[in-house]
């Protein structure tokens, strides 16, 4: 199971604004870019700690065949909608498959899908592909709070690295707190 990011965010979860304001940065724009990227940083991360697309955006769930449970898990949440169910014959041609009838738990963590119809895949590797859409809205305003506060202080941490750490060697570490923000977000397993 592969997943991959068809549309990247239209913005990020954090603004400008209200970064500066809580690393208490007035006026000034010379650390502008700078801070864009910080911000950008911190959200990937936190993605990838959690599992979860803070703002909403397509992707693509690769499979190489159904699962035996008829349950289609999803680790990227929280998954909104599903856009398209494509198999691909043993020719390599994409046939879509009518997706009309199923069931999504797109807040389970993972997200669940089961499909009426399941046609099996010609294709040995990834001859399944669903593509969704997940997040929790397209504004910062429609991620939790908590996520927020973790990037905040997550961020002030690597401005304060700026000097020692370029910008895309970021994240250079992780603040005192930053677990136990994340943690009722994060999926554990055995």
């Amino acid at each position: 199971m592969t997943i991959t990011e068809l549309a990247s965010p239209l913005g990020e979860p954090l603004t400008l604004a209200e970064t500066k304001a809580h690393l208490r940065i007035d006026g000034s724009s010379s650390e502008d870019d700078l801070i864009a990227s910080l911000i950008r940083a911190v959200r990937e991360h936190i993605e990838s700690e959690t599992g979860l697309a803070l703002l909403t955006r397509t992707f693509r769930l690769y499979l190489d065949d159904w699962p035996l449970s008829r349950v289609i898990q999803i680790a990227r949440g929280p998954v909104q909608t599903i856009e398209a169910v494509t198999v691909y014959d043993t020719g390599g041609i994409a046939v879509d498959v009518d997706a009309s009838g199923f069931v999504l738990d797109g807040q389970a963590r993972p997200a669940r899908l089961v499909l009426p119809r399941q046609p099996g895949p010609g294709q040995a590797i990834n001859g399944i592909e669903i593509d969704f859409s997940a997040g929790f809205g397209a504004t910062g305003a429609d991620v939790p709070d908590t996520l927020k506060r973790a990037m905040l202080l997550h961020l002030a941490l690597l401005y304060e690295f700026r000097g020692a750490v370029p910008p895309d060697s970021q994240p250079a570490a992780v603040p005192a707190g930053y677990d136990r923000l994340i943690a009722p977000f994060c999926r554990r397993g055995l």
